[in-house]
């Protein structure tokens, strides 16, 4: 098992990580309705949005899998926030960083594994929306194209955006 590296910038990523002031919060709704959503979307039996702290992956929310953290280097989550686009791994079996994982070898039983990094604004990276499988595959184009916009869903989220609508104010009404 190969442990991810640490990015170059990552006093600076954890600080933006720890300013969204959401590690350790309850289960929300909002993210909740994203990963139950992307589970039936991609039909994979589990979905997390994590987000990488120091030491840990914390799971936001997560469908499909009661553990709400991971250690980070034996989670997936602290290889793809070192990614640009999604970081998708087809056979975690036949992956060298990944083939004698505990996550792999045992419970849940990772076998394909998609993240789509969540970059804030300032450009640094807190996590990944998740997609997990016990058989491997692959994501087809309208896949990774449906996850990085459920992906960019959460990243507004994190961000308190609301999309510059006033509440109760409804598109194309006035």
């Amino acid at each position: 098992m190969l442990t991810p590296a640490i990015p170059a910038n990552e006093a600076e990523r954890l600080a933006t990580l720890h300013s969204l002031n959401i590690l350790d919060t309850p289960p929300e709704e909002r993210f909740d309705l994203i990963t139950v959503y992307a589970a039936s979307l991609f039909n994979v039996p589990i979905t997390v949005i994590s987000l990488v702290d120091a030491h840990r992956n914390w799971h936001k929310s997560m469908h499909g899998i009661s553990m709400s953290e991971a250690p980070r280097g034996l989670g997936f989550s602290g290889h793809a926030i070192l990614q640009k686009s999604i970081f998708e791994i087809s056979d975690t079996r036949e992956d060298v960083r990944f083939a004698d994982n505990p996550l792999v070898l045992g419970p849940p039983n990772v076998r394909f594994y998609a993240g789509y990094p969540l970059t804030m604004k300032n450009g640094h990276c807190v996590g990944t929306l998740c997609l997990i499988d016990t058989m491997p595959k692959r994501l087809s184009e309208w896949e990774r194209e449906h996850l990085a916009t459920l992906a960019a869903m959460v990243e507004a989220e994190l961000q308190g955006e609301d999309g510059g609508l006033l509440p109760g104010e409804l598109v194309g009404l006035s």
